[in-house]
C-alpha cells in the first residue's frame, strides 16, 4: 500500500505542460466545438472523441509512467480538466471516471494471485460510463455483520461478465452524452484476486482514499465551468449594442463581468493550491473541500449571470450558455455535496487550529 510519501508527485516542465495544453486547446477547437451542440441535445455518446482522448493519453494521464500512462501531477491535470470544462464538462468524466479506478489499484493494489471467488448479488446505481465502460470500481459488503458498518466493506476490480447486467441509462438534466446507468449484479463471481490490496474490510478506506483527488477533479470542472461561461458573457457582452454602444460598457453588466472575473480567477486558484498539496503528499481533504465548493458555486453563479447578460439567446438552445448553467448543478451536488463540504472544511479547519 502506498504512503503519502509515495505518492509525492514532481511539478511538470513548464514548457512540456503548455505544448500539452495546447495541443488540446487545438484539438477541442477542431474536434470537440464543432459536435458539442448536436452530442449534447441528442445525448449522445461522442464515439470518435473516446478514441482521440485516448490517443492523447488522457486515460492514463496521472497513471504513473511505470504502468503505462503519463505520470503526470495534479496541478497540470487539473489545468487539463479546467481547459475541456470551459468547452464541455461531459467528456471530462468519461476519463476521469476510468482515473478513479487506476488511483485505487495504484495507491492500494498488490500483486495479483490466482484465487477463490467471491459471488456478488445486488444493484449499482448512478454509474458513469455504466454502458460504454468493461471494468468498474466494486465497492461491496463482504462482512454484513462488521461493526462499525465501514469496516465490512471491500474493493474489487470488477469487470464485465456472466451475472454483471447493464440496466436502464438514466436520464439527466444535464452532463450529457456520458451516461449514467444502473448495474445488477446476479450471482456475479469475481476471482479473490481482484480483491484490491489483497485484504478485505479495507474498501471503504481505499475508496474514500480517492476523494481527495476526485474533488480536485470536480473543482477543476467548476473553475473550467465558470471561465467558459465568462467568455460566452465576455464575448457577446462586447458585441451586443444597446444605446448606441456595447452593453459591456454599461455599468450593470459590468459588475457583473466584474464578479465573474474575480470568482473565475478565485476558482482557478484554489484549485490549483489544493492540486499542489495533493502532489506533495500532504493530507488535503480541507483544501480540496474548499476548492470543490468554492469553484463550483462559482461555475454555477457564473453560468446564471453568463444567461441574464446574453438575455433572451442565452436561453435558446441554439448557444452553448444554456449548456453550462445545465450542467454546472451537477459539481455542486457530486463527489459530496456542497454542504457536505463546509463540513469538512469546518471540522478540519478547528483541527488544524486548535486553543
Amino acid at each position: 500500500m502506498a504512503t503519502a510519501s509515495d505518492m509525492r508527485t514532481e511539478p511538470m516542465d513548464e514548457a512540456d505542460e503548455t505544448a500539452l495544453l495546447d495541443s488540446i486547446q487545438r484539438w477541442l477547437d477542431r474536434e470537440v466545438r464543432p459536435v458539442i451542440i448536436e452530442h449534447d441535445h441528442e445525448d449522445k455518446w461522442p464515439e470518435k472523441l473516446v478514441p482521440q482522448m485516448a490517443e492523447m493519453g488522457l486515460f492514463g494521464a496521472t497513471v504513473g509512467k511505470q504502468y503505462g500512462g503519463l505520470g503526470l501531477p495534479a496541478t497540470t491535470y487539473a489545468k487539463i480538466v479546467m481547459l475541456i470544462c470551459s468547452y464541455w464538462m461531459s467528456i471530462s468524466g468519461i476519463f476521469n471516471t476510468h482515473l478513479i479506478l487506476c488511483t485505487a489499484i495504484e495507491k492500494f493494489g498488490t500483486e495479483r494471485r490466482d484465487g477463490d471467488y467471491y459471488v456478488i448479488n445486488g444493484s449499482k446505481t448512478w454509474i458513469t460510463n455504466g454502458i460504454h465502460g468493461s471494468v468498474f470500481a466494486l465497492l461491496v459488503k463482504t462482512d454484513p455483520d462488521a461493526e462499525p458498518r465501514y469496516k465490512g466493506m471491500s474493493l474489487f476490480i470488477a469487470p464485465k461478465g456472466e451475472g454483471f447486467v447493464t440496466g436502464k441509462r438514466l436520464g439527466k438534466l444535464g452532463y450529457k452524452s456520458i451516461e449514467s446507468a444502473e448495474l445488477h449484479f446476479d450471482d456475479y463471481r469475481v476471482p479473490a484476486d481482484n480483491l484490491i490490496g489483497g485484504e478485505e474490510g479495507q474498501g471503504f478506506f481505499q475508496a474514500t482514499g480517492g476523494l481527495e483527488l476526485g474533488r480536485i477533479n470536480v473543482a477543476a470542472r467548476g473553475a473550467g465551468m465558470a471561465e467558459g461561461a465568462l467568455k460566452l458573457a465576455s464575448d457577446y457582452a462586447q458585441q451586443r449594442e444597446t444605446m448606441g454602444k456595447p452593453i459591456c460598457e454599461h455599468q450593470a453588466i459590468q459588475l457583473m463581468l466584474g464578479e465573474m472575473v474575480t470568482r473565475a480567477r478565485a476558482a482557478r486558484l484554489l484549485t490549483l493550491d489544493a492540486a499542489e498539496a495533493y502532489d506533495g503528499g500532504a493530507r488535503c481533504d480541507m483544501e480540496a473541500g474548499m476548492a470543490k465548493y468554492f469553484a463550483s458555486e462559482a461555475a454555477r453563479k457564473n453560468a446564471e449571470d453568463s444567461m441574464r447578460i446574453h438575455g433572451g439567446i442565452g436561453y435558446s438552445t441554439e448557444h452553448h450558455v444554456e449548456r453550462f448553467y445545465r450542467d454546472a448543478m451537477l459539481t455542486v451536488i457530486g463527489e459530496g455535496t456542497n454542504e457536505i463540504q463546509r463540513i469538512v472544511i469546518s471540522k478540519q479547519w478547528v483541527k488544524r487550529n486548535p486553543v
